[in-house]
């Protein structure tokens, strides 16, 4: 019954295991290098992508060379991918660090298809969501618990390009025209490049669909409720717009068992998601002519609410978060951002009185380490994540 060539199979593929671990590192230095899923050297890849080439111009599907990744990077197969506010900001001509062409897109999930020299926290078959908010856990930033900031690469992608050469790892392939990265992400394309420390690892038994939503958007609606403003049990809030980050707020304080939600958006048919997710009052600010937004908040809950999050990006929205808050201890967390030159402003008084502005990025999670734990929260059905798409399209 011994079938030879069954086992000489198996030992091929024993031995091909071996070369791929021998590929993967050395054994002099103990450093990782350059590797795809396949145990070769990375090669230049072709796909698909949409390239912002202008500002208010639509995208252009191009087909682009994605380059190897290099030290310290991570190619990525993006898999699913969602729209953020920010994209379209950014297309739209508000983004005073928007440069052009480029490749837009910052929310999404893959599967890493191969990882450049030294990479050691992801390997070639890992799932992944690129993450714009770095985590490189050794600059002052990150060894603080006062902020999830990183300073590793920030330098670098605010200018669309890599760390380890200052150049873009796209290119047009028609034209032979550099494309600038996008956030330190740019996952409108089937294979992006990223830096080792903008790459969280998640369970390989999670629905990447879904959890490419923290990405961006449920991730930061939740954590500006869970870290930002830290909401404790009984508060009351205020939430200023009810698309997805305000939504997701929502959701976060419920879990902390907010008393009061108070959802505020000038578009009714939110209301209903807004009552869905846990709102427990709605309102249109163009229901109220005669009173500012604030006004009405603070007379329907004698003072003003615990705290507020401004989820729009609206600098005039920003100032009724603050004033709808309650004197002495009002907190309002500042999440949407605002187009270039903008300037937000109170009267110094609101602030004398006891209220805080604080802002936020991310929801200050530490990426790396604490998407992977929104993931398990997802699979514990703890958080909801399927609920927040409400369309799908092919790429």
């Amino acid at each position: 019954g011994f079938d030879s060539s069954q086992a000489k199979r198996e030992e091929r593929e024993r031995e091909k295991e071996r070369e791929r671990g021998r590929g993967r590192r050395t054994m002099a230095t103990c450093e990782t290098v350059a590797v795809d899923e396949n145990g070769q050297t990375p090669k230049a890849i072709e796909c698909r992508a949409w390239v912002a080439y202008a500002p208010k111009k639509p995208l252009t599907m191009e087909t682009v060379i994605v380059e190897p990744p290099q030290k310290g990077e991570v190619r990525v197969r993006i898999c699913y991918m969602a729209l953020c506010h920010t994209d379209a900001y950014t297309l739209g001509g508000e983004d005073p660090e928007g440069l052009f062409p480029s490749i837009l897109g910052h929310e999404a999930a893959g599967i890493v298809e191969s990882v450049g020299d030294g990479v050691t926290s992801v390997k070639p078959g890992d799932h992944v969501i690129p993450c714009y908010q770095a985590f490189c856990k050794e600059c002052k930033f990150c060894v603080s618990n006062k902020t999830n900031l990183c300073g590793s690469v920030r330098q670098w992608t605010g200018n669309g390009i890599m760390k380890a050469d200052s150049q873009s790892r796209f290119t047009v392939k028609n034209t032979g025209e550099k494309i600038f990265h996008f956030m330190g992400t740019s996952t409108f394309a089937e294979y992006t490049v990223v830096h080792e420390v903008s790459c969280a690892k998640i369970r390989e038994d999670a629905n990447l669909e879904s959890t490419c939503l923290l990405g961006c958007g449920v991730s930061t609606g939740l954590g500006a409720v869970w870290n930002t403003a830290k909401v404790e049990e009984g508060a009351t809030a205020a939430v200023f717009g009810l698309g997805t980050v305000g939504l997701a707020c929502i959701e976060g304080l419920v879990s902390a068992k907010a008393s009061r939600i108070i959802g505020v958006d000038i578009d009714p048919s939110k209301f209903e998601a807004g009552k869905k997710w846990g709102c427990t009052d709605v309102i249109n600010p163009k229901d109220h002519p005669d009173k500012s937004i604030q006004e009405v908040i603070v007379e329907m809950t004698d003072g003003g609410v615990d705290y507020s999050f401004e989820c729009i990006g609206n600098v005039e929205v920003m100032r009724s978060a603050l004033e709808c808050c309650h004197k002495g201890w009002g907190e309002s967390v500042v999440i949407g951002v605002a187009g270039s030159g903008k300037m937000i402003q109170t009267r110094p008084f609101q602030l004398v009185t006891g209220r805080v502005w604080r802002g936020t990025a991310f929801g200050g999670f530490k990426s790396r380490v604490d998407v992977p734990k929104l993931v398990d929260k997802y699979m514990n059905k703890e958080i909801k994540l399927e609920e927040y798409i409400t369309h799908r399209m092919n790429f």
